[in-house]
C-alpha cells in the first residue's frame, strides 16, 4: 500500500471516527420535516414532499459512501427493506457524497432505496446534522481504483417522519451495522400504536 493511500485512508478514518458536536438548530421529535429535494444515485429528483402522508418516512445521513460503517449501515438498511415496507416505511439516504459516488455505492452493494447527494450540507443543515469538510475516498471496484468525493462529511443520525410530516425517531448515536433493526424495532412501535 503506498504511503499516499495510507494517509488518505488514515484522515478519512480519523475524520469519521472523531465526534463531531451537535449544532443548534437540530430537529427534535414532534419538529416538523422542513421540506428538501435533491438529486439520486440514479441522476433523478427525489422531493420529500412527494413522500410526506404516505406512510413512514427513514431519512438517515451518513458520512461517507463505500467504508465501512457506512457500507454496513446501508446493508442493514437494504436487508430489512422488505419488513419496513411491511409497516409502510419507506428509507432514503442522505451523504455529502457526488451523485457519480452514490451510483458506484449503489451498484456495488445492491442498495435498492434512494440515495440522495448533498455535496452542499443543505439537507443535513435542514435537519440540524453537524457537518466538515468533505474529501476523496480512493477504493477498488471490480478490480479498478475508483476516486470517489463528497463535498461535505456529515454526522451519522437517523429520523423517522410520520404521515403529517412530523419527526417520531432521532438517534444520533447510531450503530451502522445495526440500524436497520434498530429502526424496523421503532417502525414496528410505531405502528402498534
Amino acid at each position: 500500500m503506498t504511503s499516499s493511500r495510507i494517509l488518505v485512508l488514515t484522515s478519512l478514518f480519523l475524520f469519521i471516527a472523531i465526534p463531531v458536536l451537535a449544532q443548534d438548530g437540530a430537529l427534535n421529535v414532534g419538529d416538523e420535516m422542513p421540506p428538501f429535494s435533491a438529486e439520486t444515485a440514479e441522476g433523478t429528483i427525489w422531493n420529500s414532499a412527494d413522500h410526506v402522508g404516505d406512510g413512514l418516512l427513514v431519512v438517515y445521513f451518513y458520512p461517507a459512501a463505500m467504508t465501512g460503517g457506512c457500507t454496513d449501515q446501508a446493508c442493514s438498511f437494504r436487508d430489512n427493506r422488505s419488513k419496513l415496507s411491511e409497516h409502510g416505511a419507506r428509507v432514503v439516504g442522505v451523504s455529502g457524497d457526488t451523485v457519480e459516488g452514490l451510483e458506484v455505492f449503489r451498484r456495488t452493494n445492491r442498495i435498492n432505496f434512494p440515495l440522495l447527494s448533498d455535496e452542499h450540507g443543505r439537507i443535513a443543515r435542514l435537519f440540524g446534522v453537524p457537518v466538515n469538510d468533505g474529501g476523496t475516498f480512493v477504493t477498488e471496484v471490480d478490480g479498478e481504483k475508483v476516486e470517489l468525493e463528497r463535498g461535505v462529511t456529515s454526522a451519522r443520525w437517523t429520523f423517522i417522519v410520520d404521515e403529517s410530516g412530523t419527526i417520531v425517531y432521532r438517534d444520533t448515536d447510531v450503530n451502522p451495522a445495526g440500524d436497520g433493526e434498530t429502526v424496523l424495532a421503532a417502525v414496528e412501535r410505531l405502528a402498534a400504536r
